[in-house]
């Protein structure tokens, strides 16, 4: 992200007085994604949703919450290798929950044309891995079928977790550059 600080002294004789004008310019398009998905309990359901990013390989990001489009031509890598606390953009879904013996599932899924951008799909709810990686196909095929897009390749990830206190689930496509 290019950001430009300009100073302007209100006059010539205050020049350590002056006020701040910033401009963000357009920011970069990401050009790799991962797919990743944890669980974890915790005492809290903040905990809990820390120990799911934990085990979902992201949690010393600061995440960045997108809506649904892949980049056009960004590449599929099983890890990505990001810095910590860097901005992430991120499509994500979650559910914690609170009761004991509940089943929980969040699930991703990124819908591939052959030569434009992607659509990213998430996913979480009261249900089984199953149930959640059906819906989400079910949601990439009307996605591509509106935007009249021929989908040539579907990528899901699920994780399902059985609540003993406090659990939560996560599943998410981050963005990188």
């Amino acid at each position: 992200m290019a950001v430009q600080e300009i100073h302007r002294p209100q006059n010539a004789g205050q020049l350590a007085v002056g006020s701040i004008i910033t401009t963000i310019h357009s920011l970069p398009r990401p050009t790799t994604f991962m797919l990743c998905a944890g669980s974890s309990e915790g005492e809290t359901e903040l905990t809990a949703f820390d120990g799911a990013l934990l085990k979902a390989g992201i949690a010393n990001v600061n995440l960045l919450r997108v809506s649904s489009i892949l980049p056009p031509g960004a590449k599929h890598h099983e890890k990505l290798d990001i810095p910590p606390g860097s901005l992430v953009p991120t499509a994500y879904g979650s559910i914690t929950s609170d009761v004991p013996g509940q089943t929980i599932s969040a699930c991703i899924g990124v819908g591939l044309s052959a030569d434009t951008y992607g659509v990213i799909m998430e996913f979480s709810g009261v249900c089984g891995a199953k149930q959640a990686e059906d819906t989400i196909k079910a949601m990439i095929k009307e996605a591509f079928t509106k935007r009249n897009l021929p989908l040539v390749k579907t990528m899901v990830k699920s994780v399902e977790h059985k609540v003993e206190k406090i659990g939560c689930v996560f599943a998410a496509v981050p963005l990188w550059y």
